[in-house]
């Protein structure tokens, strides 16, 4: 069995005062990955024993950045999708593994006021694109990260009022839909179809966690040739020291 975790620990070193490393280890992962780390090169040591770890850091300081702890030597490591106007902002990494690519994703959000939901709609499609282009070399591919979008209104507790906000657009959920519709499973959906009030991202206002009203917005995404390779997806809430909590994902 392998277990992957993903994280946004909305800034690294703000988490890795809040108990990180013991968190770390706690979960025992075979993979552990992060979105958010708000770092540049060198302004971190944290590396742990049994573990490589690669870095994707945004050309913007304080900003965006994606890593990847692993216990397994990948056969290649890349960074980015391969489009320059996509790349700078450290968002993406991907391990390629005997049997299967790892991608840790940071997506864009679409931010107040929608001002990035155009940028964004270009980000999926070229986001698809890539996944796609991966699957196509005869591997399977699972993808983790914060996706920014709650995709159904199962997934976040006020769906009414949020309807036209960045994350539960339409727009935004339609390109969530033709992702899957190409190819993957949402994981935690296919052990948990009807599970209610489970989210992994609150709002640092209005007492958001402290009243569980939160937005399920990360996730593990399966291409569909991993499927029975599948063991369990879960949601670790009760993990504290970001806005974020841990999601996990156990295959075979």
């Amino acid at each position: 069995m392998l277990k992957l975790i993903s994280w946004n620990v909305n800034g690294l070193r703000a988490v890795a005062g809040k108990g990180f490393a013991d968190i770390f280890a706690e979960f025992d992962a075979d993979f552990f990955c992060l979105q958010e780390t708000k770092m540049q090169a060198g302004q971190l040591d944290l590396e742990f024993p049994g573990y490589q770890s690669y870095w994707n850091f945004a050309q913007k300081k304080g900003y965006s950045g994606t890593a990847i702890y692993t216990r397994h030597q990948p056969l290649s490591v890349s960074y980015g999708i391969g489009i320059p106007e996509h790349d700078t902002e450290g968002r993406v990494i991907t391990l390629e593994m005997a049997d299967f690519y790892l991608v840790c994703v940071y997506t864009p959000n679409s931010q107040d006021e929608l001002q990035r939901l155009d940028y964004r709609m270009v980000w999926e499609d070229a986001f698809r694109e890539y996944l796609l282009g991966l699957n196509a070399k005869g591997k399977g591919v699972i993808v983790c990260g914060d996706m920014n979008v709650a995709h159904k209104e199962i997934d976040l507790k006020n769906p009414g009022s949020n309807r036209h906000n960045a994350g539960f657009t339409d727009e935004e959920r339609g390109k969530f839909s033709n992702l899957l519709d190409s190819g993957f499973i949402d994981t935690f959906r296919y052990f948990h179809p009807d599970r209610k009030d489970i989210y992994s991202w609150w709002s640092y206002r209005f007492r958001a966690r402290e009243r569980n009203s939160g937005w399920r917005i990360d996730y593990f995404l399966a291409s569909l040739d991993m499927k029975d390779r599948l063991r369990s997806a879960d949601i670790h809430d009760q993990v504290f020291g970001s806005d974020h909590c841990p999601v996990e994902l156990v295959i075979e």
